[in-house]
C-alpha cells in the first residue's frame, strides 16, 4: 500500500521545477504588474469621477487606442518570441523589426497608455496615480530585462543606443 505513493527516481528527475523556473525567468515582475493592473482596473470603476467631461473622455480614448495599436503591433512583431517573463527564452530571436524599430518595449508602453487612458475615461485620480506607479514599475522591469537581453544578444547594446525605451525619439 505504501509503495503506491512512491515516484521512481527517473520520473522525479524529469519533472521540471515550475516554481524555480517561474522565479528564474522573472515571475515576480509578472506578479507585480498583474497586481498594479488589477488595481488600475478596479480603482477606475470604484473611484470614478462624477462629471462626464468630454476632454477626459477624448484624451482617455486616444490613450486607450494608442495602447491598443501599440500592443497589437508589438505582439505581431514578436511572434513566437512573446513571453510574459522579462527574461527571454533560450531560443528567442532578437527582434528589431516592426514597431521594435521605434520602441524597445512597445508592450510596456501599450499597457501604460491603456492604463492611463482607462483612468481618464473613468476620471479616477487614484487609478491615474497607480498608472503612474505602473510606468515607474515598467521602467525598472525594462532595465532588468535589458541586462538579460545584453547577455543573450551581443548586438543589444548598439540597439539601445539607436532606439528609445518607451517613447520614439524621446525616452
Amino acid at each position: 500500500m505504501a509503495s503506491a505513493n512512491l515516484i521512481t527516481p527517473s520520473i522525479a528527475r524529469k519533472t521540471p521545477d515550475v516554481s524555480k523556473e517561474f522565479f528564474h525567468r522573472g515571475g515576480l515582475w509578472v506578479l507585480g504588474q498583474s497586481v498594479l493592473l488589477l488595481a488600475v482596473a478596479a480603482l477606475g470603476v470604484v473611484c470614478c469621477g462624477e462629471s462626464s467631461d468630454r476632454l477626459f473622455l477624448l484624451g482617455g480614448g486616444l490613450l486607450l487606442a494608442t495602447g491598443a495599436l501599440t500592443g497589437v503591433m508589438g505582439v505581431a512583431s514578436l511572434g513566437r518570441n512573446l513571453t510574459p517573463f522579462p527574461k527571454p527564452n533560450a531560443d528567442a530571436q532578437f527582434v528589431q523589426h516592426g514597431i521594435y524599430r521605434l520602441i524597445r518595449h512597445p508592450l510596456y508602453t501599450s499597457v501604460v497608455c491603456a492604463s492611463a487612458g482607462w483612468s481618464l475615461v473613468w476620471q479616477s485620480w487614484p487609478a491615474l496615480a497607480v498608472s503612474l506607479l505602473l510606468a515607474l514599475f515598467f521602467d525598472a522591469k525594462a532595465r532588468r530585462e535589458e541586462r538579460w537581453l545584453r547577455k543573450q544578444f551581443p548586438d543589444y547594446a548598439r540597439y539601445e543606443q539607436r532606439v528609445r525605451r518607451f517613447i520614439p525619439w524621446i525616452y
